[in-house]
């Protein structure tokens, strides 16, 4: 059995603890290692090598961080069939998406290699009477993210790609359902060119999460995951002095106005709910049309749709998506699909119970839709993360308008349409942190923003962009004066300084 270690000060850290949990392969269903689950002692460990790598780290220019950046981005690319091939053994999806997961990680990778200007400062010269006032950017110290299974090479690059590049040192949790390419990505950090200490690896539960938000050298915290947890972090770590980005959950609707280009519409549906297995915050697993024939339209294409969805394992070219994560996952979204027949909705195509000719072990789940759910119900109201498609009939664009703005999440939403006027007032009015007009899943690019309102993020930052460089750095502002002469003095003053 293959044990995953921690990585610590740039090197395989065997675990003390003598706790572990299982990584399953989500296509049979079978135990392929176990990964060590830190102790506090460990995390510790961790955050001191962090400590010590910090002065070097952040004293080295920008420029010659951003050249680690791009050696770093080059190392990826170049093993990018094995850390897709790893992350699919683990998480069940497809490697052409999971070469997308680590492609949209680069993403933010190019955007740090660019650090240079972002951290530039700024600077006015004659403030006042020979005075000048400029600021600089600093980094924060150690800091840490705490990552989902869903992206195990996406979000922490989103994370410490930005940190790292700023000055920071970094420990990063990862999820200990797929936990082998975050360490892989460290051992490539090293490669490129990073000291030891500057990006740690270690392997935990609530233990080893607990720890991070209550060190007091851990300056600031960036996760991803659940709502319920995603507040838990938000206010341990907040109570602890620590600056907290903190994502949670989503219930992403796609409003379809009668005049949308229903092929199109169609087509981004399908790949939006139900790729990846449905396991994406920013997924879309509720539809909205606008009027009874609008929504009759699309349920029968839907249905159509979903007929040539093919469902496998991770390794097969040709399949659209594959299992869920874990065995208590697919037990979770079916136990969803249950609900949602429970609460009345009508259960249109069915994928309980899907199984695969010789992986009848894995965790797979068939794609489901339901229409006529209403907003009252609990499985409209929750996230399912699933491949699992909700039609909620709207007769008006304002009924269609507020169902995700009253929600309790507020990730993500998209519109389609041709009507450039009502797309324009949708993404204006919408209470929902990213908008698509015609686009299914609004990931903003690396050099934008990312980040939900509402229950799908806590703290008042966002990630990667120039919101990701402010989350990771502190600003200090500096007031000079420099007299024409040793012998000028000017007088005392009892009263506050202006610059008139």
């Amino acid at each position: 059995m293959r044990d995953i270690h921690h990585f610590i000060n740039g090197q395989s850290v065997t675990g003390t603890s003598g706790r572990f949990g299982d990584v399953f392969n989500p296509n049979t269903g079978e135990v392929q290692a176990r990964v060590q689950l830190a102790t506090e002692a460990e995390m510790d460990r961790a955050v001191q090598a962090a400590q010590a790598a910090f002065e070097g780290w952040s004293s080295v220019n920008p420029q010659r961080r951003a050249r680690v950046m791009f050696e770093f981005k080059r190392l990826v690319e170049a093993n990018m069939g094995e850390l897709a091939e790893l992350l699919s053994s683990e998480h069940g999806k497809v490697i052409a998406d999971s070469k997308g997961d680590v492609q949209r990680g680069l993403e933010v990778i190019e955007f740090a290699c660019g650090i240079p200007h972002a951290v530039k400062g700024e600077y006015t010269w004659g403030a006042g009477p020979g005075i000048d006032v400029y600021s600089m950017r600093q980094p924060l110290g150690v800091v840490a993210g705490i990552t989902p299974f869903n992206f195990p090479a996406m979000i922490p690059m989103w994370m410490f790609g930005v940190a790292i590049a700023v000055g920071n040192t970094f420990i990063l949790k990862p999820s200990e359902r797929d936990p082998s390419v975050p360490v892989r990505l460290a051992e490539l950090m090293m490669e490129a060119g990073a000291p030891a200490g500057v990006l740690n690896v270690v392997h935990g539960d609530k233990t080893a999460v607990d720890a991070i938000l209550t060190h007091p050298q851990v300056h600031a915290v960036s996760f991803v995951g659940s709502s319920d947890i995603a507040n838990y972090v938000y206010q341990t770590g907040a109570a602890h002095g620590k600056r907290v980005q903190a994502m949670g959950g989503a219930k992403n609707h796609g409003i379809v106005l009668p005049d949308a280009d229903m092929d199109q519409v169609v087509k981004d549906l399908s790949g939006a709910a139900f790729g990846s297995a449905g396991e994406r915050c920013m997924a879309l697993p509720v539809v909205v049309p606008v009027g009874d024939k609008t929504a009759d339209i699309l349920r029968e294409r839907m249905i159509a749709e979903i007929e040539t969805l093919k469902v496998g394992i991770s390794t097969d070219d040709g399949a659209h998506y594959g299992p869920v994560v874990t065995a208590q996952h697919k037990a979770r979204v079916e136990g969803w699909i249950d609900q949602g027949v429970q609460d009345g909705a009508e259960l249109v195509v069915d994928g309980r119970g899907f199984t695969l000719q010789g992986h009848e072990n894995g965790y797979f789940v068939g794609p489901s839709l339901f229409d006529h759910v209403k907003p009252e119900m609990d499985s409209y109201k929750e996230e399912i993360f699933g491949p699992v498609l909700q039609i909620v009939r709207a007769q008006s664009f304002e009924e269609a308008l507020a169902l995700p703005s009253t929600h309790q999440y507020g990730n993500g939403v998209a519109i389609f349409t041709q009507n450039g006027r009502a797309a324009r007032d949708f993404a204006a009015r919408v209470n929902v942190g990213m908008v698509g007009i015609n686009v299914p899943i609004p990931v903003p690019v690396a050099y934008h923003t990312f980040g939900g309102w509402k229950r799908s993020a806590f703290g008042d930052t966002n990630q990667h962009g120039m919101e990701g460089v402010k989350f990771w750095t502190k600003v200090k502002t500096v007031t000079a004066r420099w007299p024409d002469s040793e012998l000028e003095h000017a007088d005392s003053s009892f009263v506050i300084p202006t610059m008139g």
